[in-house]
Order: structure tokens, then C-alpha cells, then sequence
């Protein structure tokens, strides 16, 4: 068990906070939620968004006995706070009536999860540690479906004291729905088969169906132990109606803390079966002896293995019901592990190691000498890239939606200007970014340069009928860049080369109108809607993109295309200058009356109106505009768009932030001029452009005002009125959440450039003695900042991992 008491910056939360759920599973694998109360909750492992959905009967328990002869046992979670007003009450399923702790706290170091269990009376501390692994660089290791949890107790009487843990859990292989009737009752396909199994220093109960291996419910799930002693098990729980099945197990648990075969309760056999016909839960269970004051930890091990997916389905559908004549795909991580008793063997015969590395990972970050919120910020948004938000099929080739809706995906495609605003994955898995962009250039852009901003060809075998997107189309040939430059692969820049050339020379004959190097065409965005005339968006990113093709021409021996976009940037930045800079930030200009077209913002002052340029600062291109004019815009972002409470805000758009709290609005007109109809989504807040924003405040010098705004966030994911693991925007773990992972760059100036063989950092606070999480292509680890004795800074790169 990893001490998180020894890594700084982490937040802990109490019972109280229900909003909190901790993302537990690898990427592409989905994943099962952690509360804050040790509850296993939102268990989406089946290749489908499924918010809400608690498995029936899936907790565990503490039993014990003292010396006396008394014994008790009580569910491993703090009680619920509040009273439930379901119908039927609470469902049987969910054990309300077993007691439990009186309280627990919460903290985590990701992609660690402690939760301390406390009750008055109880002969033991309780702590729960559960994680996945994490390891940047690592997708594989980093991808394993499954969770260990450790259970530890520590007895505090004088005298010793048996325990026993228990871990149950239904089978759920064949997964079709699960009703919300109140009982919630678990519907399979297929029939559901329990057997104890003891395999690779693993005991406990395989779970499998007997579906055919094609089939979209097909699969494995395994719960397991590592312990060789004290190991009893209930395969299968009595299934003879109403609650038989529970009331059996708690009997035998209570009667000496070991399980053994379900025992029959006798005649007649109920036709009424609250947890439905086909149940097949089951429970394993450990037992010690521990001696006055020791501490034992209780292992236990969670895969599951469901191989069969489908790829985008239509937006809104309900992923509950199944896509007539859709193709399935096969997950990634079933290429690597045959099934969940396979992926438990890999997970415990590589544990230490495994665990080491997620260990130094945490270190590294929490560590860092930044404010503690921009940490949280960038721990709390790596859950996007292991939500469901993400997958990968079997050649590896790595698929985003936007978001995740309850029972859906969210917007499907890998879209390019959402996930334009993301560095996480850059930064810590840079080879899936790398993929990504093979897939925006070799597949979805056509001959002509143009680019599809959904990726759908793949899965869908047609390209997504739409125009182009200004922002993403640029972003993707920005983020070429970025990714060449964070892992030096030459190999990779050639591959793609002749598409980004297409696609840059398309965006310059398309969206300029008259060729003189302003981008004024009908311009569609990321705010779902067309900009017309002149801005600062689709322009800042152009010529960003414009002079990072500049460069990579430049290193490929192409001198003239180099001259020529160099030329395009610096005559282009001049005149957009001139054009929209009106002495205080950077507006629109459009021919004619604003109100022309609807969704325009005119006068209005954008949050985004230079995100280009924070993308130019984060990818080491520097100032493309005046500095001076930049340092004024992007302080006229956070002088007139950020609010300290929402209430002096009038909106009719979507809600994310609400009366007394802090956000930043997309735009705002502080000298009036606002449309009729502004862009459909400027009075709403949105955390990927909060956190874009406050990185261009800190590349510029405003550093107070940059970490405001980051801090305005996080009080809103405060784990009680929101989750910490979960910024949404169009849907759950949202793409352009992980925004957050550029402030720790600002903060730290990290600039990578491998092609060239340089690391450096450019400290914005704490220059005298600084250290954070520094990571490239190839290595990641601590970088440091401090002053000698002589009073000359010192930097230095201590690299804890380095890629294979």
C-alpha cells in the first residue's frame, strides 16, 4: 500500500461529499467509480456510457470476533447521508439495512484512492487503498481493466482480535440492462456461470457466460485474492426467490466468517426473484488473526474482460438498446489478455513494479512546488482519457468522443476543435496524440486539404458530411507540431507530411477570401456555429499553424515552402492587428451589419479570441502579435468575462456555473454592441476554456489572475456540489477538461524539443526553489529550479521513467 501521507497537496473529503466519484479502470477499458463514502458505484466496463448503474449485491464486509466470543460485521462503506424517497424504498441490492461505518475520508494522489473507514467502538482502524495503474508512457500498463484493492486493518485492543474480509459481486457477463423499478433487477443475455478458480498465486470466482465469443455481451469478469490462507468462497449465492440468496450469505458469514456452498432454504421455491432470474452473484472471502496492535492488509483483485464493442453510434441514441446492422469491433486490451483471469495473473505478477511506477508518478506531480489547485486541476482531468469518453480498437487506433451522456456518448469522432484545447494525452501518452493525428491526415482529410472534423471513416466507412472546422483543421496542423517536437520522431512527421501540406494550403485558399493572409471566409468553430468576416480565433491558431509548418518545412529541407508561410504568418499577423485590435482586445469585424448573420459576437470581447497564441506559448512558437496588444487582450478577457459570483450574470444558455459562484463567460461586451442572437453558447462557462484562458494569463505575466481562475473552478468541483473526476461540458469527462494539464506547463515554462535535443523550463513562481512534473517523448520525472550559493539559478531533469 502506497503512504499518501507522505505526498503533499492532497485534498481530502468527507462523507458529505456525494457528488465525488473516483474513476477506477485503465484507458480504453471503461471503468467502475469509487464514492466518498468506499462505495463501488457507475460501474461502465460493458462498452457503454452507464452513469448510475450500480451492480446489484457488489460490496464489502468486515466481520470479527473477539477473544469473548462476540463477533459482528458491517458493510466496508460509511453510511449514506440523507433519507431516500424511492418508491419502493431502497433496493434490497444495495444491503441498506447492513450496517456500516459512521464516517470516512477521502483522498486520493492519482491514481491512488484512500479512504478511511471510522466507526466509535470498532476494535480496528480501516483504511482502503484501490488504484489501476498509471504510468505515462506506458498505454499498455496504463490500460489493464481492472483494480486492486487493499484493505487494511490495524487492531487496537491488547489482545488479538480474527477478521475476516468479504467481496461480492454478480455475475454480469452477458450485461443487456438493468431496471430502475426500484429492485434493480440485472438483465443478462445468455446464461451466467460461477466458478472458483485458483491460478497464478490468484484464488477466488471466474465469472463467464455462455454467449458465443462474437456476441456484443460476451465476456469475463474475475474476483480474486492473492491471499494462500484463511480463503473461503460462496460461488454462487442461493437463487430460490425474493432476498434467499442474501439472507444466506449473511447467516454464514456471521456464523464463523468463512463461506462455503449455498444451502438450500427449503420449500417452495419463489417465482418472485428481486434480483432476477439469471442471477449469479458471488463472494470470496479472507480471514486473519491479528495480534495486538498490527496492521494486515486484505488484497483483493477486480478484472473484467469484455471484448466485443461498437464504434460511434448515432447521436442521442441510447446505448441500452442495441445499433441494427452496426459493425462490432474488438477492444484493444482483448489483443493483450485473453480473459479477466489472464488480465488478474498480468496485474499480480507484475504488481510491484506496476505499483512502483504509479507511486513515482504521484510523487512527481503532487510534489511540484505550483499552487495546489492547478495539481488537483490536472490530476482530477487524466479521468477523461480513462472514462468512457475514450476507447481503442484492436490495431490500437485510439478514439475520442466529446463527452459521455448517461447511457450514450456524446458527440462521436475524435472532434477536432474540442480535443484541439486538450494536453494531457500530449504530454503523457504522446504516442495515442500521435495516432490521432495519422488518423485526422491519412484518413479524413481528402485530396483537396480538407479535413473532417469527426473522424468516422474507420468505424463508419463514410466521411462525416460537414464543413470544415477553422479551429480544429488548424489545431490538428498545430498539433503536428507539438507532437514532433514532444517525441522527435522524424518518421512520424514524414508519414503525414503531404497531408498537413494539403491541408494547411486548403485552409489558406479556403477561408481567404481575397488572399491577403486573413482568414474571412464562412468559418464553422467550435461553438457549433459559423463565424463570418474577420476574428481572432480562427486567425490566431492559422497563423500559429502557419508558423509551426514554417519550421517543420524549414527542418525537411523545404527553404521555399518555409519562405512562403513565414511571409503568410508575419504579414497576416500585422494585418489582423491592424484590423480587429481596438486599443483593448482583439474583436470581430464583419461586413455590413452584425446582425447580418446570426452568432456573430462583434464587439465582444472573446475568451477565445487568442487561443492560438496560448497554443503558440504552450508549443514553444512564442508571441505571433504584438506583445503589448496581447498583454492587454488577454487581461481585458479576465477584467470583463471572469465573474466572481454568476448572479450579477443574466443568462438563458446552459448552466455551469450558478448564482454565487465564480466562472468565466465565453464572451462579454463591455461597451455594448452585443447581436441580437450572439453565438449560441456565449453566456455559458466552460472549464477547457477557463483553464486555456488562464494559461495565456500566465504566459503574459498575470499570474494571480491566471491561478484565480483556475482556483474558480476547482470551488466548483468541490466533491460536494460536483465531482472533482468529472468537468463536464456536453456530456461527462469532457475532452477539452483536460485544457488543465497547459496551466502546469505555463507554470513551469516547460518547452520540449527533442528534435533539437532540448528540455528547459521557465519557472513562473517560486524561481528560487522549484520542482514539478516535467515529461517528453521519451522520459518523465522531476524538474528543478533552485539557487546556489553564489546566487546563479541552477536548473536540473531527474528522469523516474523512461520509455522502452
Amino acid at each position: 500500500m502506497v503512504e499518501l501521507r507522505s505526498i503533499p497537496n492532497i485534498k481530502s473529503y468527507d462523507n458529505h461529499a456525494e457528488a465525488l466519484r473516483f474513476l477506477l479502470g485503465g484507458i480504453g477499458t471503461g471503468n467502475i467509480s469509487l464514492n466518498a463514502r468506499g462505495e463501488l458505484c457507475d460501474f461502465e466496463i460493458f462498452n457503454r456510457q452507464s452513469k448510475g448503474l450500480k451492480l446489484p449485491y457488489s460490496f464489502f464486509t468486515l466481520w470479527y470476533s473477539l477473544p469473548s466470543g462476540e463477533s459482528d460485521a458491517l458493510v466496508l462503506e460509511a453510511k449514506p447521508q440523507g433519507l431516500c424517497d424511492a418508491p419502493m424504498g431502497v433496493a434490497p441490492s444495495l444491503v441498506p439495512g447492513l450496517p456500516r461505518f459512521d464516517s470516512s475520508c477521502f483522498s486520493s494522489a492519482y491514481p491512488f484512492a484512500n479512504i478511511q473507514l471510522k466507526k466509535d467502538g470498532l476494535p480496528f482502524e480501516v483504511t482502503l487503498q484501490a488504484y489501476t495503474p498509471f504510468i505515462p508512457l506506458d498505454d499498455v500498463n496504463s490500460g489493464i481493466p481492472g483494480i486492486r484493492f487493499v484493505y487494511r486493518l490495524k487492531n487496537l485492543l491488547d489482545q488479538p482480535v480474527k477478521a475476516a474480509v468479504s467481496a461480492t459481486m454478480p455475475n454480469a457477463c452477458g450485461f443487456d440492462s438493468f431496471s430502475t423499478d426500484g429492485l434493480n433487477k440485472l438483465y443478462l443475455k445468455g446464461r451466467p456461470e460461477n466458478r472458483v478458480v485458483k491460478k497464478n498465486g490468484l484464488q477466488g470466482i471466474c465469472y463467464s457466460t455462455d454467449l458465443e465469443k462474437e456476441q456484443l455481451g460476451f465476456g469475463t469478469m474475475a474476483l480474486l485474492t492473492d491471499e494462500q490462507e484463511g480463503f473461503s468462497a460462496k460461488p454462487r449465492w442461493l437463487n430460490e426467490g425474493w432476498w434467499d440468496g442474501a439472507e444466506e450469505y449473511w447467516q454464514d458469514l456471521m456464523e464463523d466468517g468463512c463461506l462455503g456452498e449455498a444451502v438450500s432454504g427449503g420449500k417452495p421455491v419463489s417465482r418472485i426473484n428481486p434480483s432476477g432470474e439469471e442471477s449469479a452473484i458471488g463472494s470470496i472471502a479472507v480471514q486473519k488473526v491479528l495480534q495486538p496492535g498490527e496492521s494486515k492488509d486484505f488484497v483483493f483483485y477486480l478484472t473484467w474482460h469484455f471484448p466485443n464493442r461498437y464504434g460511434w453510434w448515432p447521436d442521442g441514441h441510447d446505448a441500452r438498446k442495441p445499433i441494427p446492422c452496426a459493425d462490432i469491433y474488438q477492444n484493444y486490451y482483448s489483443t493483450l489478455w485473453d480473459d479477466a483471469l489472464a488480465v488478474a495473473g498480468y496485474f499480480h505478477a507484475n504488481q510491484t513494479r506496476l505499483e512502483e511506477n504509479s507511486e513515482k508518478f504521484a510523487n512527481a506531480l503532487f510534489s511540484s512546488t505550483v499552487d495546489p489547485e492547478v495539481i488537483d486541476a490536472a490530476a482530477g482531468n487524466i479521468t477523461a482519457l480513462r472514462s468512457t469518453t475514450c476507447f481503442r480498437i484492436a490495431d490500437g487506433t485510439f478514439f475520442g468522443w466529446e463527452g459521455c451522456f448517461f447511457q450514450a456518448g456524446s458527440c462521436p469522432g475524435t472532434c477536432t476543435h474540442v480535443w484541439n484545447y486538450a494536453q494531457t494525452v500530449a504530454n503523457l501518452f504522446p504516442r495515442l496524440e500521435r495516432n490521432m493525428r495519422e488518423t485526422e491526415f491519412l484518413r479524413e482529410t481528402d485530396g483537396q486539404g480538407k479535413m473532417n472534423f469527426r473522424a468516422k471513416i474507420q468505424l463508419e466507412g463514410k466521411p462525416w458530411d460537414m464543413y470544415p472546422a477553422v479551429d480544429g483543421q488548424l489545431g490538428s496542423i498545430l498539433r503536428v507540431y507539438r507532437e514532433w517536437k514532444i517525441s522527435g520522431d522524424d518518421d512520424f512527421l514524414k508519414k503525414i507530411w503531404n497531408q498537413v501540406v494539403s491541408a494547411l494550403e486548403f485552409s489558406a485558399s479556403y477561408w481567404d477570401s481575397n488572399q491577403d493572409c486573413v482568414l474571412d471566409g464562412q468559418q464553422h468553430n467550435t461553438y457549433d456555429i459559423e463565424f463570418y468576416g474577420v476574428n481572432s480565433l480562427g486567425n490566431s491558431i492559422y497563423y500559429a499553424a502557419l508558423k509551426a509548418g514554417a519550421e517543420m518545412a524549414e527542418y525537411l529541407g523545404e527553404h521555399e515552402r518555409s519562405q512562403k508561410w513565414r511571409s503568410m504568418e508575419q504579414a497576416g499577423c500585422k494585418r489582423m492587428d491592424e484590423m480587429l485590435f481596438n486599443g483593448e482586445y482583439y474583436r470581430q469585424v464583419t461586413d455590413g451589419d452584425i446582425d447580418e448573420y446570426k452568432y456573430q459576437y462583434g464587439e465582444g470581447c472573446l475568451s477565445d479570441q487568442l487561443l492560438g497564441q496560448t497554443l503558440a506559448h504552450l508549443y514553444g512558437l512564442g508571441h505571433l502579435f504584438p506583445e503589448d496588444h496581447v498583454k492587454s487582450a488577454v487581461f481585458a478577457i479576465y477584467k470583463y468575462n471572469f465573474k466572481e459570483r454568476m448572479g450579477s450574470h443574466k443568462s438563458l444558455q446552459r448552466g455551469y456555473a450558478y448564482q454565487d459562484e465564480p466562472g468565466l463567460l465565453l464572451c462579454s461586451w463591455p461597451s455594448g454592441g452585443r447581436p441580437k442572437q450572439p453565438f449560441v453558447y456565449s453566456d455559458e462557462v466552460w472549464t477547457g476554456i477557463e483553464y486555456q484562458v488562464a494559461a495565456g494569463l500566465i504566459y503574459e505575466g498575470f499570474l494571480q489572475e491566471g491561478l484565480e481562475i483556475v482556483r474558480a473552478v476547482r470551488s466548483r468541483y468541490d466533491g460536494y456540489k460536483r465531482n472533482p473526476f468529472n468537468e463536464v461540458e456536453c456530456g461527462n469527462h469532457y475532452a477539452r477538461s483536460m485544457a488543465s494539464w497547459g496551466v502546469l506547463n505555463a507554470l513551469s515554462g516547460l518547452q520540449v524539443d527533442l528534435p533539437h535535443n532540448s528540455v528547459t523550463i521557465s519557472p513562473k513562481v517560486n524561481q528560487d526553489c522549484f520542482s514539478s512534473f516535467y515529461s517528453t517523448g521519451t522520459e518523465w520525472g522531476i524538474c528543478r529550479q533552485f539557487k546556489d550559493q553564489s546566487g546563479a539559478l541552477i536548473q536540473s531533469f531527474e528522469a523516474l521513467y523512461h520509455a522502452d
